[in-house]
């Protein structure tokens, strides 16, 4: 009987986790051997692709469900500080990349884009008065902007000013150091990179269609060749599930005890889009506002400049919409085939405690054009119909867990879950995942390769990442040394002159 290929590690799925972990592991150990296998018949098809996908540079700065107000008007920055910190990680690695070389110019992927917040009515800009006192008094947000004054509005944002109606109160905060970030131009380099190593090897049209413990503690990965429908098997010392939308069922497909409980629930995006450079020209920023009254937070609406292989567009958004697909390109049986004994309970407990979510995905789904464009004229009021087309977003399969009050949650956010032995991981979840990718597959390594991590990849580690998220969080002035490293790297700032080498 012949033998299986043995590989160190296999990735399902070839977008930007499965694409950072590979390169991260290959440069922590240049002898490891690793396959990505994926579905599609290129890296970035799903999530990663840039039109699926808001493409902010997740750094905390606009988002302002990242800042939520209680009920008592506090307002809670810390999410805002941790995920402007982990931005800051990801950017290190970025730069470590650029700066061997063999990565090439980080403009392919990365541009500078101011990030704004803009609210309307009394109540919210009392709320961006207070986010604002608080976020400038923490060295990461110390250079954000606040205003009330109309005329420097319609210098921040040219295109959403006229048109509007005297009297009305609105207010914005800006943020000059944000980024649009193209995923799927990152991904595709990350990819590109990878399969230049020995070792490494990216393979398309594959479907992962078996996933079984085998004697060495590892697995063996049962894997179909779409197009032929031939099949091999790979034995992995640890594999890795990032598959988006996929994981799930991949997840349950392991058998692991801390997969058990976990269900999906499937929610597509819709974007407004908008190539006439004669409007895309008056708006160069990301402008982000408040989702509408008892709407769930993945409907927050902004306005956002895209740069997508060197040409700027404008997106508004995201139209939520409901399909039972856990991939843009998946079934619509994924949904009723992830139900399983252990989280049937879970599943339904979420249903039942959020039928008002239910019901908005649907009344998105009913929306016609002239509703949409509605959306859209209450930030940008002299918005015309023909200057703008529906472009279908990716799919985001959101976490259903288990609560031991409430039977199960809906969970916004990722969820990284791990087998105890740490020879399995697997990645739930969405927003603002691509932005805190390097993050969350540091946390991995760290939980999978524990040892390794302490002992032979330490000094590694602390050469690609000089500030990890605490370090930054707290420290001003490491914060803005590294920042300023890695904006200069990344071709973020004209010679900077804070930017400095760390040798």
């Amino acid at each position: 009987m012949a033998q299986n290929e043995a590989v160190d590690v296999v990735l399902v799925g070839a977008g930007i986790m499965s694409a950072t972990l590979a390169v991260l592991l290959k440069e922590l150990d240049p002898a490891i051997k690793l396959e990505v296998v994926e579905l599609m018949d290129s890296g970035a098809a799903e999530s990663s692709n840039p039109w699926n996908n808001a493409g902010t540079g997740h750094a905390g700065l606009c988002e302002l469900n990242y800042t939520p107000q209680a009920a008592d008007g506090s307002v809670d920055i810390k999410k805002a500080v941790h995920i402007n910190a982990q931005f800051e990680v990801s950017k290190q690695f970025w730069s470590y990349l650029t700066k061997k070389g063999t990565f090439g110019s980080s403009r392919s992927f990365i541009s500078p884009v101011p990030h704004l917040s803009y609210v309307e009515g009394d109540k919210g800009v009392d709320f961006l008065k207070k986010r604002h006192e608080l976020l400038k008094q923490h060295h990461a947000f110390a250079d954000m902007e606040y205003t009330e004054d109309k005329a420097t509005m319609a210098q921040w944002m040219p295109l959403m000013m006229p048109g509007r109606p005297a009297d009305q109160k609105i207010a914005a905060t800006r943020c000059m150091n944000g980024t649009d970030v193209n995923f799927g131009a990152l991904t595709n380099k990350l990819l590109k990179h990878l399969a230049s190593a020995p070792d490494a090897q990216v393979k398309y049209c594959k479907k992962v269609t078996g996933l079984a413990r085998n004697k060495s503690n590892g697995w063996t990965v049962s894997i179909k060749d779409v197009n032929s429908g031939s099949t091999r098997e790979v034995d992995a010392r640890f594999v890795f599930l990032g598959a988006g939308g996929a994981a799930l069922p991949l997840l349950q497909l392991s058998g692991i005890e801390e997969g058990k409980g976990f269900g999906g629930f499937p929610v597509s995006g819709q974007w407004l889009r908008c190539d006439n450079p004669e409007v895309v020209k008056h708006h160069q920023a990301k402008v982000y506002s408040q989702a509408a009254v008892g709407s769930p937070p993945m409907s927050v609406p902004h306005l956002d400049t895209r740069v997508v292989d060197g040409k700027t567009s404008l997106l508004f958004g995201p139209y939520a919409g409901f399909t039972t697909k856990f991939l843009k390109h998946g079934s619509f049986l994924d949904l009723p085939m992830s139900v399983r004994a252990g989280n049937i309970g879970p599943m339904l407990a979420v249903a039942r405690d959020n039928m008002d979510l239910t019901k908005y995905l649907m009344s998105e789904v009913m929306q016609s054009m002239e509703q949409r464009l509605e959306s859209l004229r209450r930030f940008y009021p002299e918005a015309k119909a023909e200057d703008w087309r529906l472009e279908v977003a990716g799919q985001r399969v959101q976490i259903i867990k288990k609560d031991p009050k409430k039977g199960g949650v809906l969970q916004f956010g990722t969820e990284l879950v791990a087998a105890k032995d740490g020879s399995l991981a697997a990645l739930l979840g969405a927003s603002p995942g691509a932005s805190v990718t390097v993050s969350i597959m540091l946390d991995l390594i760290e939980r999978c390769f524990a040892e390794k991590a302490r002992t032979v990849w330490a000094a590694k580690l602390k050469e690609i990442f000089p500030a990890r998220e605490k370090a930054l969080e707290t420290d001003a002035a490491l914060y803005r040394k590294v920042s300023a490293h890695s904006d200069e790297c990344l071709g973020l700032v004209e010679n900077s002159n804070e930017a400095q080498s760390y040798a």
